[in-house]
Protein backbone atom coordinates (compact mmCIF):
# COMPACT_ATOMS: atom_id res chain seq x y z
CA UNK A 1 0.00 0.00 0.00
CA UNK A 2 1.24 3.40 -0.88
CA UNK A 3 0.64 6.31 1.56
CA UNK A 4 0.52 10.12 0.74
CA UNK A 5 2.68 11.20 3.42
CA UNK A 6 2.20 14.87 3.16
CA UNK A 7 -0.76 16.34 5.33
CA UNK A 8 -3.21 19.42 4.70
CA UNK A 9 -1.17 21.44 7.50
CA UNK A 10 1.82 20.67 5.81
CA UNK A 11 0.73 22.55 2.40
CA UNK A 12 -0.79 25.29 4.84
CA UNK A 13 2.56 25.81 6.37
CA UNK A 14 4.24 25.50 2.57
CA UNK A 15 2.05 28.16 1.09
CA UNK A 16 2.82 30.40 3.95
CA UNK A 17 6.68 30.47 3.05
CA UNK A 18 5.79 30.59 -0.56
CA UNK A 19 8.73 31.92 -2.41
CA UNK A 20 8.90 34.71 -4.51
CA UNK A 21 7.64 34.15 -8.47
CA UNK A 22 11.30 33.16 -10.12
CA UNK A 23 13.01 32.22 -6.96
CA UNK A 24 14.69 29.30 -6.48
CA UNK A 25 13.87 25.77 -5.27
CA UNK A 26 12.79 25.47 -1.21
CA UNK A 27 12.36 23.05 1.26
CA UNK A 28 9.20 20.97 2.46
CA UNK A 29 8.72 19.36 5.30
CA UNK A 30 7.05 15.38 4.35
CA UNK A 31 6.80 13.20 6.97
CA UNK A 32 8.71 12.20 10.43
CA UNK A 33 11.67 10.00 10.03
CA UNK A 34 9.49 7.36 12.16
CA UNK A 35 6.85 7.30 9.53
CA UNK A 36 9.55 5.88 6.89
CA UNK A 37 10.21 2.39 7.42
CA UNK A 38 13.74 1.34 6.57
CA UNK A 39 14.42 -0.61 3.25
CA UNK A 40 11.21 0.37 2.39
CA UNK A 41 9.91 3.04 -0.27
CA UNK A 42 6.61 5.49 0.68
CA UNK A 43 5.40 8.08 -2.26
CA UNK A 44 4.53 11.30 -1.18
CA UNK A 45 2.50 14.46 -3.18
CA UNK A 46 4.69 17.21 -2.87
CA UNK A 47 3.70 20.90 -4.13
CA UNK A 48 2.08 18.75 -6.88
CA UNK A 49 4.91 16.33 -7.71
CA UNK A 50 4.97 12.84 -6.80
CA UNK A 51 8.49 11.92 -5.38
CA UNK A 52 9.66 8.07 -3.96
CA UNK A 53 11.03 8.43 -0.57
CA UNK A 54 13.38 5.58 1.21
CA UNK A 55 15.25 5.55 4.47
CA UNK A 56 17.87 2.57 4.19
CA UNK A 57 18.62 0.33 7.32
CA UNK A 58 21.89 2.78 7.82
CA UNK A 59 19.25 5.75 8.63
CA UNK A 60 20.07 8.01 5.41
CA UNK A 61 16.78 9.28 3.53
CA UNK A 62 16.84 9.62 -0.22
CA UNK A 63 14.22 10.91 -2.94
CA UNK A 64 13.34 10.18 -6.26
CA UNK A 65 11.25 10.99 -8.95
CA UNK A 66 7.79 8.75 -8.72
CA UNK A 67 8.01 7.97 -12.40
CA UNK A 68 10.30 5.10 -13.98
CA UNK A 69 11.94 6.28 -16.61
CA UNK A 70 11.88 3.91 -18.44
CA UNK A 71 8.58 3.23 -18.44
CA UNK A 72 6.53 6.52 -16.98
CA UNK A 73 4.48 4.59 -14.98
CA UNK A 74 4.97 6.55 -11.31
CA UNK A 75 6.21 3.05 -9.38
CA UNK A 76 9.68 4.00 -8.24
CA UNK A 77 8.39 3.57 -4.05
CA UNK A 78 7.69 0.09 -4.98
CA UNK A 79 10.96 -0.73 -6.09
CA UNK A 80 13.13 -3.36 -4.71
CA UNK A 81 15.86 -1.63 -2.37
CA UNK A 82 19.60 -2.85 -2.33
CA UNK A 83 23.11 -1.34 -2.99
CA UNK A 84 26.11 -2.31 -4.82
CA UNK A 85 28.92 -1.87 -3.11
CA UNK A 86 28.46 0.97 -0.74
CA UNK A 87 25.82 2.66 -3.24
CA UNK A 88 22.11 2.33 -2.37
CA UNK A 89 20.45 1.55 -5.24
CA UNK A 90 16.49 0.79 -5.96
CA UNK A 91 15.08 -1.08 -8.95
CA UNK A 92 12.10 -0.27 -10.48
CA UNK A 93 9.15 -2.63 -10.36
CA UNK A 94 8.15 -3.04 -13.88
CA UNK A 95 11.71 -3.76 -15.62
CA UNK A 96 14.18 -4.17 -12.47
CA UNK A 97 16.46 -0.95 -14.32
CA UNK A 98 18.84 -0.35 -10.78
CA UNK A 99 19.28 3.04 -10.40
CA UNK A 100 21.71 4.51 -7.54
CA UNK A 101 19.80 6.29 -4.91
CA UNK A 102 21.98 9.54 -4.78
CA UNK A 103 22.96 10.40 -8.45
CA UNK A 104 19.89 8.99 -10.10
CA UNK A 105 22.29 6.99 -12.41
CA UNK A 106 20.91 4.14 -14.06
CA UNK A 107 23.60 1.18 -13.32
CA UNK A 108 22.39 -1.40 -16.70
CA UNK A 109 21.23 1.63 -19.29
CA UNK A 110 23.25 4.79 -19.06
CA UNK A 111 20.76 6.51 -20.99
CA UNK A 112 18.35 6.17 -18.03
CA UNK A 113 18.19 8.80 -15.46
CA UNK A 114 16.18 8.77 -12.27
CA UNK A 115 15.44 12.02 -11.02
CA UNK A 116 17.03 12.57 -7.64
CA UNK A 117 16.31 15.19 -4.70
CA UNK A 118 17.73 16.53 -1.95
CA UNK A 119 16.65 15.90 1.28
CA UNK A 120 17.35 16.33 5.24
CA UNK A 121 16.18 15.96 8.64
CA UNK A 122 15.00 18.75 10.78
CA UNK A 123 13.88 18.18 14.03
CA UNK A 124 12.91 14.45 13.56
CA UNK A 125 11.45 15.38 10.02
CA UNK A 126 11.87 14.16 6.73
CA UNK A 127 12.47 17.97 4.31
CA UNK A 128 12.63 17.65 0.73
CA UNK A 129 14.04 20.24 -1.14
CA UNK A 130 11.86 21.06 -4.80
Amino acid sequence: MTAVLETAIHEIEDQAAEPAVGSAARWHRVCAVADLEPAWGEAALIAGRQVALFRTVSGEVFAVAQEDPATGANVMARGITGSRGDRPTVASPLHKEVYDLATGQCLGSPELRLATFVTRIAGGYIEVEL
